[in-house]
């Protein structure tokens, strides 16, 4: 059992979000992150979620996801062919003696201050999930005041997108271009 992202192309529409998350929840898949946002298509909207199943499961899972009316194209972002991203703030209690070590451990993991005052920092990271959670746990013994994360995001490598899913899928089965089809 892994974890799985899964993307899903919908309608912009009031209401889509509530019908996605219930399907998870009406048939017991938990969800771990849920990131949502429109596209550079403005009548769509893109939900990335992820979720802690075996293959079969998450197979389930596309497979009710595109039985939705507002669903468009779902696919999963496998990690080798997938560029996944979590982002998080985390404000942490530092202090003017340890603003400069806090400066440079946000640094060496790629994160960066936005905002810092007199008893504490605000770091920003955007990243890996595992670079994330390394960040997270080499702040913690300063102090984690408070923290977000906004949700993992991802696009599939190459050229293919998942407008034109199916087109891909077709061009992947005879090794030729989606532009040769």
């Amino acid at each position: 059992m892994g974890h799985h992202t899964i993307s899903i192309l919908v309608l912009n529409q009031s209401g889509v979000l509530v019908r996605v998350a219930g399907m998870f929840s009406r048939r017991g898949f938990n969800i771990e992150s849920l990131a949502v946002g429109t596209t550079h298509v403005p009548e769509y909207s893109r939900i990335t979620a992820v979720m802690q199943g075996s293959d079969a499961i998450v197979k389930q899972v596309v497979k009710q996801l595109e039985k939705l009316v507002e669903v468009r194209a779902v696919e999963i972002l496998p990690v080798n062919i997938a560029v996944v991203r979590d982002m998080a703030m985390i404000k942490v209690r530092a202090g003017k003696e340890k603003n400069l070590e806090v400066l440079q451990l946000a640094e060496s993991f790629g994160a960066k201050v936005v905002d810092i005052s007199e008893q504490s920092l605000i770091v920003e990271i955007t990243s890996g999930k595992t670079n994330a959670d390394a960040l997270i746990a080499a702040l913690s013994p300063y102090g984690i005041i408070e923290m977000i994360r906004a949700g993992v995001v991802g696009l599939q490598r190459g050229d293919c997108s998942i407008y034109e899913k199916e087109k891909c899928e077709v061009s992947e089965l005879f090794d030729t271009s989606p532009a040769e089809l």
